[in-house]
């Protein structure tokens, strides 16, 4: 019995042991990066005594680099719930949910990452935008696709047109004749070269061919052409004498060359990137229209994670400037890659770091060259559930190529033809059309969209119906203002606060009478002109009404349509703006000549802020009495008649004259003397004004003392005469600014 229970022990013990060799080899295999061999072994040990969250978890991962995202989800899933699983764990369980399809559950475990690692720019992103899905499918599709014959059954992507050849450059793994084993240990598939085809007229693709010398026995990827179409820039392998070369962390990163095409379109004088290194990965060029720039991806440190696009300047000697990161407006802790620069700007990037449909989502940014706009997310038939990348457009902006890894292909990656079926317009659309008030539309009316500044962003020519629309950006207010000969100005404005494709906005005209009124409302201290000032203008002679707001320029323009020369015409401007006086002025003239007539050439149309004592208005001195007197004398009647003024100015101010005294002489009598005062001085007001009822006097005596001089009783004060003096004062407190009371009969739109 010793010698059986012996054996087992050793039996179990030799197990153990080759387990463990096993899962070192496993491990070793992981840490390479030779996730196919890796996985491999780590299937062998599920269920044996080393199995464990760990070993699932880096199973689970293996099969996320080689993209068999359905094992992954299945080996995350028997580990995610354990004490084991950590953060990235729950990244990268969410990100492979999504490969298959399944959104909410993905959602779920991004969300739990997203409350965990809150500074992650991608957490940032979904929990500001956890409707991502809804809003992306919901978006009309700009683009047609269809799958190029030249795919195989092995990784084919890219696209790269270069109109000095009239050639499509791509990348593939498809096997070539020859007797090295060209195979990746990642996923075990095999390395990447270079091919190109000729495009007919017909614009068909030729046979592929490969490009000589440029292809190694390892990857070839991602290039470029400078405009004119004789340089080109590509990715490829860190290599030396035809020899991989690995970082001190036996990784083979990528590197960046430039060459040029000869006249049989062989690449010739070919030099490596002055910001290559065998420590990190740069390559994924696009050049910019003008040659002047070059935008680029790298993982090199100091970045935001994972692989970030930079954009570094080409210079006029062949030189290069410095690699600019362009931050995390773009750039996530993800994976940010393949960039395509347009003719017009716009950047498109791959991304799995912004929140997509899943994979790597192509996206796309308005890009000055500093300011970058609200990042876009090109929607479908262009993203799906996996990865879509290398998205570039031909300089019309009308055809190109996407590559994908999508269902329903020939295998692996493949390139699709890229058609674009209806326009283009990045961002948000503003649109409307140019409209007369009275005949319908107004065509070819010039039309200027501004941003909240006033400052003209772009100008465009209305067409024959009149339709206009502007390429504009998320979360901005703009105004439009539409133009033409014979007409009135129309103007309107625009918010892109919203997560709608289209804005509306149209603008109206008026065809011109040929008499018109011009206004200019302004702050009466300041003279700035004030928007937002609710106008009624009544035609005096008609009843007529019409309520107009004053843009930013504070001013506003009115056909008179019905006049003629000669009339006579009578007009009350009722004005409001909320925190200013309302006030009422009334115009009169004779039309005795055709043109515009400025209103504010003749009446005062500046508006006085509101305050809560007259005094903050216009300069009061003090109104003074007699000794023991509440007689109004010629100084103090004076300083009342400015207040009669203001009151006459404003019809419907109610004010409240208080009369106030110092603490010398007993309380009642101070209240007594100060109310005759006050009444004394309303009562000298009220015969000056129209409604006296609005004004009335109250006494306070020394109640309100604006210092600490008390002296009432037995409390003595060693205040100064100057410090007495405060106390004594009359105060003119706005009640009410009557604005209520402002009445228009008739707020008819219709021009008079």
């Amino acid at each position: 019995m010793k010698t059986i229970i012996l054996a087992i022990i050793c039996s179990v013990s030799l197990s153990v042991f080759g387990q463990s060799g096993k899962l070192k080899k496993a491990d070793n295999y992981f840490n390479r990066l030779s996730y196919a061999y890796a996985a491999e072994l780590y299937e062998e040990l599920i269920g044996s005594e080393v199995d464990s969250p760990k070993l699932k978890s880096k199973l689970a991962y293996s099969y996320l680099k080689m993209d068999n995202y359905t094992k992954s989800v299945d080996y995350y899933s028997k580990m995610i719930e354990s004490s084991e699983a950590k953060q990235d764990d729950y990244y990268n369980y969410a990100y492979v949910l999504k490969q298959t399809g399944n959104y909410p559950e993905s959602d779920k475990w991004m969300n739990k990452y997203s409350q965990s690692v809150t500074a992650d720019v991608r957490s940032q992103l979904f929990l500001s935008n956890t409707s991502y899905k809804s809003k992306i499918e919901k978006n009309q599709a700009f683009f047609s696709l269809e799958n190029l014959a030249l795919n195989t059954a092995s990784a084919d992507f890219g696209g790269y047109y270069n109109p000095a050849q009239n050639q499509v450059y791509f990348i593939t793994a498809r096997k070539k004749r020859a007797f090295v084993k060209n195979e990746w240990s990642w996923d075990s598939r095999r390395f990447l070269d270079l091919y190109h085809v000729s495009v007919s007229p017909e614009n068909k693709l030729g046979d592929p061919k490969r490009v000589s010398k440029v292809n190694t026995k390892f990857h070839e990827g991602p290039l470029a052409f400078a405009p004119d179409g004789k340089t080109v820039y590509f990715t490829r392998n860190n290599i030396s004498s035809g020899s991989k070369r690995r970082d001190g962390q036996k990784i083979q990163n990528l590197k960046l060359y430039i060459a040029d095409l000869d006249s049989e379109g062989k690449l010739v004088n070919e030099q490596e990137f002055p910001y290559n290194s065998k420590d990190y990965s740069v390559g994924h060029p696009t050049i910019t229209a003008d040659g002047k720039t070059m935008y680029l991806v790298s993982d090199k440190p100091g970045g935001i994670g994972g692989a970030d696009i930079y954009k570094v300047a080409i210079l006029d000697n062949g030189t290069f400037g410095e690699m600019i990161n362009l931050g995390n407006k773009i750039n996530t802790e993800g994976q940010e890659m393949f960039p395509f620069i347009d003719s017009e700007g716009r950047l498109f990037f791959s991304t799995n770091g912004h929140p997509g449909l899943g994979g790597l989502d192509v996206f796309a940014a308005f890009f000055d060259g500093e300011t970058i706009g609200k990042i876009h997310n090109l929607g479908l038939p262009i993203n799906s559930q996996y990865d879509d990348f290398a998205f570039n457009m031909s300089k019309d902006f009308k055809t190109g190529f996407l590559s994908s890894n999508r269902e329903g292909g020939k295998g692996g990656d493949d390139i699709y033809a890229v058609q674009l079926i209806r326009p283009f317009v990045f961002g948000v659309t503003i649109k409307g059309t140019a409209k007369d008030k009275k005949e319908g539309i107004v065509p070819f009316a010039k039309v200027d969209l501004k941003d909240d500044k006033g400052n003209v962003l772009e100008t465009i020519t209305a067409d024959e119906n009149g339709a206009y629309a502007f390429e504009a950006e998320y979360e901005k207010k703009y105004a439009l203002g539409g133009s033409k000969a014979d007409y009135f100005d129309g103007k309107n404005t625009a918010s892109t606060f919203t997560d709608e494709q289209v804005v509306i906005a149209d603008v109206v005209l008026e065809k011109d009478p040929g008499l018109s009124l011009y206004a200019l409302i302004t702050d009466k201290k300041t003279g700035t002109p004030l928007d937002k000032v609710q106008v009624y203008l009544v035609d005096n002679m008609t009843g007529q009404s019409k309520q107009i707001e004053t843009p930013a320029t504070g001013d506003f323009r009115e056909a008179l349509f019905g006049k003629k020369l000669n009339d006579r015409g009578s007009y009350n401007l009722v004005l409001k703006k909320e925190g200013y006086f309302s006030k009422t002025v009334t115009y009169n003239t004779v039309f005795d000549r055709p043109g515009q007539y400025d209103v504010q050439g003749v009446l005062d149309l500046g508006m006085d802020p509101e305050v809560k004592d007259l005094s903050e208005m216009i300069q009061i001195n003090p109104i003074n009495f007699d000794l023991n007197k509440f007689t109004i004398r010629p100084d103090a009647a004076k300083e009342l008649d400015k207040i009669v003024e203001v009151m006459n100015k404003y019809p419907y101010l109610v004010v409240e004259l208080g009369a106030h005294t110092d603490c010398r002489a007993s309380k009642a009598y101070n209240m007594k003397l100060s109310d005759n005062r006050a009444k004394a001085s309303a009562e000298y007001i009220k015969k000056r004004i129209t409604n006296p009822a609005r004004i009335y006097g109250k006494g306070y005596g020394e109640s309100r003392l604006l210092n600490g001089c008390e002296c009432e009783g037995t409390v003595k004060s060693d205040c100064s005469e100057e410090e007495h003096q405060k106390n004594r004062r009359t105060e003119f407190k706005v009640i009410s600014t009557g604005d209520d009371k402002l009445k228009v009969t008739n707020t008819s739109t219709d021009s008079f």
